[in-house]
């Protein structure tokens, strides 16, 4: 969500030139580099772009049109149930509601994507819409950064390009800057959040009440993250710049101010949350990612909007200790502000794709190169960016909801490069689009990228930038009706002219800079990079960059994932490797004692890892000791990974379906393993009786077919044989609570009946209630409805598709099969059904930092594991491992653990060498509750 428009630059600007200059001439002179070289990539005919460029615009027009006829004036549409999503009238989705206000949020957000689509006339009627119908005096608690930068930033770019419009004297000649004046009513209903000691604002605000008031709701928040209080200023100063009221950059510049000052002074970085009171860092790692991201952006871009040279003095001193400590090529990992060689996370968030685009800007090609092409090559394996993957690039949170930022910077890539390549990665990103995320009522969300499954999910984000950045990947300047290069991107990718850097420059410009930090300005960049040296004239200079990572993802172990381990002792083999470990051996045990290793006999048959470092032999022994800890911590978890069966895939495969909807559904731990035997596809047929607990009273219905069952009055394990005994070839079993989702619920597998289960042979899975009423609604209206079980969603049927697109008979059959909702979690627990209750099994009790430095447990079972086995941690001889000597933190869908293992989420390993004991843990505990 970050970006800007480019404009050529002929020449070197002069040190500190007037700004008049700077944004005529240096702001964006990176694109100028379309012409410089040609990667070894064939191009791309003009004809294939203009074709890319027309599915663009189909595909806009598919979401918007949807959003128009079946959710507006609602904020999103839900595009599996084909209707708008209200505040209030759904379940609860928590800090993702905040960004709905009940004002039109899609409509406002895609307002300026209409322009650039080359789509006037929608533009005007949007317009219209939006000046007569939506009201920003509503009573509900709103995100204050989610406002501004698409509701504000969605006004504001509205108004640019509708002054832009009329000066042209065709379209808008009505237009009076009603959008402005709707943009300045919203600046002052945000203005109120900013009443605090520090300057920086609350998180969130009530439109109507403000902040405090008992009937507001809000005003009791302590904390807020850095991207939330530092990506305010292009929007506030635009809007200062617009009307001539200072007031609204006055304090966003106020809060920039502000967090610049609390940066941690020995690294320059920031942490991800602050308190809004008292400044101090409430949590201590860094990244590019969540919680940071945008704040970065802002520096660098309110440089070329406002002309302010502490801004970019600020950018370039953050960005250096980014380079220095985060950036690990490819990868980009969060470290601690006060120790930035300890990695903070073994894992990524799909936030930090806006980084190569932004290095773009910055002028660092090398490393923006290295970044894209390991997330395209993620993307090439699960077809979108997960939430979040792990260093070794296995899915860690598996949802996707259509995120922009990827071809953000395809698009910045291609801009300066003119590499074909990434014309090629931009139609990727298209027909994963339309394969795997177009439903008949728009686009939706992942829920899960190894299935496929969907969730109801069209963000506003999706209109504002994913079909800009793609559309102008493909287009020509001639395809656009107004040159982009004259505006800039804000993080929503809403578009703010540059001439604002000399209009209304009320603003104090003193450089409060210089008063924190000592700069050497031989640092940094005050002039348009030289193109000859940022691209050289080798035409496959990009290729030699991107080739040593095009197996990076499948087969390579990534430069960085060990790098704490190689600070230990490099070269030097550890003295015990966890996966050899035997609770048993006296020589095993000695060498635990030697590197403060403790071993405590449980009660109930475990045995307990404690770990004091003060208690080792030397600090040598001590760095050993909580290596193992780590490695042992990781064995388990792969141990647990292994006992636990993912979700599998319920896809609805008959007409008019075609494979467009696929429900994500628990397992069983009985019956035919989906992941290791080809799928079953069958139609469905409810049983008689429908809960399945004795003899079936039609088994000529369930021949040869998957039983519908439903949960409850018995074991799973006796509902599959009376099905398989009636000649079903699968089951599914419906969720007997009405109205239970995934949404809400955690998924479980089906556990047996404490009998052997291998006499049952059919393949078995468990759906909510919500999602099981989907196939029970498409048998009411279709009759015969077939489905595919399945480890995960296979491709659709394009002919059959095809067939059905081409038939007029099936057009009002289409709407009913538009009603339709999907979603899926992590299997996280086991469910054992019995006749008079259900029991899930709970998570194991976590073992508090407080009360030991370092801990772990194992089972007896567990110590004698086969070293050689499916485990990820292996030695130190070039070896991948995924232990980055962090600990392997476990996402919220991976909460109920085995028993067997004693210690919980917040037991964290610690730097025993520095012994900043009550510093580490504190920070560790923080970032176990990290949430994107």
């Amino acid at each position: 969500m970050s970006g800007a428009g480019g404009r050529g630059c002929g020449s070197p600007v002069p040190q500190r030139a007037p700004w008049s200059l700077v944004a005529a001439t240096a702001a964006f002179c990176l694109v100028s580099a379309t012409s410089v070289w040609t990667a070894g990539a064939e191009p791309m005919s003009r004809e294939e772009k203009q074709k890319l460029g027309n599915q663009v615009l189909e595909m806009f027009d598919h979401a918007y049109g949807n959003y128009m006829e079946h959710a507006y004036p609602a904020d999103e549409l839900m595009p599996l149930t084909c209707r708008g999503r209200v505040r209030g009238q759904e379940p609860s989705r928590g800090d993702v509601d905040d960004a709905l206000g009940k004002f039109s949020l899609t409509l406002i957000d895609s307002l300026d994507t209409l322009v650039v689509l080359n789509k006037t006339k929608e533009f005007e009627d949007a317009v219209r819409k939006v000046l007569r119908d939506v009201n920003l005096d509503n009573d509900v608690v709103v995100s204050v950064f989610e406002t501004n930068i698409r509701v504000l930033g969605g006004l504001l770019g509205g108004h640019s390009l509708a002054i832009m419009l009329k000066e042209k004297g065709e379209y808008m000649q009505w237009y009076n800057d009603e959008l402005l004046q709707m943009a300045k009513q919203l600046g002052y209903k945000l203005l109120p959040a900013f009443n605090t000691t520090s300057g920086l604002p609350y998180p969130r605000i009530n439109l109507k009440f403000g902040i405090r008031k008992p009937e507001a709701r809000t005003g009791t928040e302590t904390d807020t993250c850095t991207a939330c209080a530092g990506t305010l200023i292009l929007e506030f100063a635009a809007l200062s710049r617009f009307t001539g009221a200072t007031i609204f950059e006055e304090y966003a510049r106020k809060a920039l101010d502000f967090l610049w000052e609390k940066r941690q002074r020995s690294s320059n970085l920031v942490g991800v949350t602050i308190n809004i009171h008292t400044g101090d860092w409430v949590r201590k790692d860094s990244g590019v990612g969540a919680g940071i991201d945008s704040y970065y952006e802002y520096l660098l871009k309110a440089y070329v909007l406002l002309g302010d040279d502490s801004f970019l003095e600020r950018f370039n001193t953050h960005y250096d200790a980014i380079m220095r400590y985060i950036s690990q090529p490819p990868l980009l990992l969060d470290v601690h502000i006060h120790k930035p060689m300890l990695n903070a996370r073994t894992w990524m968030d799909a936030l930090l794709a806006f980084f190569p685009g932004l290095q773009v800007l910055k002028g660092d090609i090398r490393p923006a190169i290295e970044t894209h092409e390991m997330l395209y090559q993620v993307i090439k394996k699960h077809n979108f960016l997960p939430e979040a993957f792990t260093t070794d690039f296995r899915v860690h949170w598996a949802q996707h909801p259509l995120r922009p930022e990827f071809a953000e910077s395809t698009y910045f890539l291609y801009k300066a490069t003119g590499d074909p390549y990434y014309l090629e990665v931009g139609k990727t990103l298209i027909e994963n689009l339309n394969k795997y995320a177009r439903v008949p009522c728009g686009f939706a969300a992942m829920k899960d990228v190894r299935t496929g499954s969907h969730e109801d999910r069209m963000d506003s984000f999706f209109l504002a930038e994913m079909f800009k950045y793609l559309y102008l990947l493909f287009a020509d300047k001639e395809d656009i009706i107004f040159d982009i290069e004259d505006y800039i991107f804000t993080t929503e990718a809403h578009l703010l002219p540059l001439w604002l850097s000399t209009t209304n420059q009320s603003i104090s410009k003193k450089n409060t800079t210089s008063e924190y930090t000592e700069l050497d300005d031989s640092n940094f960049d005050w002039t348009c990079p030289n193109t000859q040296i940022l691209f050289p004239n080798d035409p496959l200079y990009a290729q030699s960059i991107r080739e040593p990572l095009k197996n990076v993802v499948d087969k390579s172990c990534p430069r960085g994932i060990i790098r704490v381990e190689e600070s230990f002792r490099s070269g030097a083999k550890p003295p015990l490797r966890a996966r050899d470990f035997m609770a048993t051996n006296p020589e095993h045990l000695e060498i635990l004692k030697k590197m403060g290793v403790s071993l405590i006999h449980l009660k109930d048959g475990r045995v307990q890892l404690v770990q004091h470092a003060i208690q080792a032999a030397s600090s040598i022994d001590a760095e050993d000791g909580l290596r193992f800890m780590q490695e042992m911590i990781e064995l388990s978890s792969q141990q647990q990974k292994e006992q636990q069966l993912p979700p599998r895939a319920v896809q609805i495969v008959s007409h008019p379906f075609f494979g467009r909807v696929v429900l994500t559904a628990g397992p069983a731990q009985f019956g035919l393993d989906l992941s290791k035997h080809k799928e079953t596809r069958g139609f469905v047929a409810s049983s008689k009786p429908y809960n399945g607990c004795s003899e079936l009273t039609n088994p000529e219905a369930v021949m040869g077919k998957i039983a519908l069952i439903q949960r409850g009055q018995c074991m799973f394990a006796e509902k599959a044989r009376n099905i398989q005994n009636a000649g079903a070839i699968g089951g599914i079993v419906i969720d007997d609570n009405e109205g239970s989702s995934s949404d809400t619920a955690p998924l479980f597998q089906m556990a047996g009946d404490g009998k052997d289960t291998d006499d049952i042979k059919i393949p078995m899975l468990f759906l909510f209630s919500k999602e099981g009423s989907i196939i029970l609604d498409a048998i009411r209206e279709y009759e015969e409805v077939e489905v595919l079980l399945s480890d995960k969603a296979k491709d659709r049927d394009p002919e059959m598709e095809n067939e059905e697109q081409s038939s007029p008979e099936n057009d009002s059959q289409n709407q009913s099969a538009e009603q339709v909702s999907s979603s899926s979690q992590e299997v996280d627990s086991v469910d054992q059904e019995s006749s008079e209750e259900n029991s899930l099994n709970s998570p194991p009790e976590s073992l508090s930092p407080a009360d030991m430095d370092n801990a772990a447990s194992i089972s007896p079972s567990e110590q004698t594991s086969n070293p050689t086995e499916n485990h990820e941690t292996t030695n130190l001889n070039g070896e991948c491992t995924d232990l980055d000597n962090q600990l392997q933190e476990q996402s919220e869908n991976e909460e109920d653990s085995n028993p067997n293992v004693s210690w919980g989420k917040k037991v964290q390993p610690i730097d025993s060498i520095l012994a900043d004991w009550n510093e580490d843990i504190e920070a560790f505990e923080m970032m176990e509750k990290d949430e994107l």
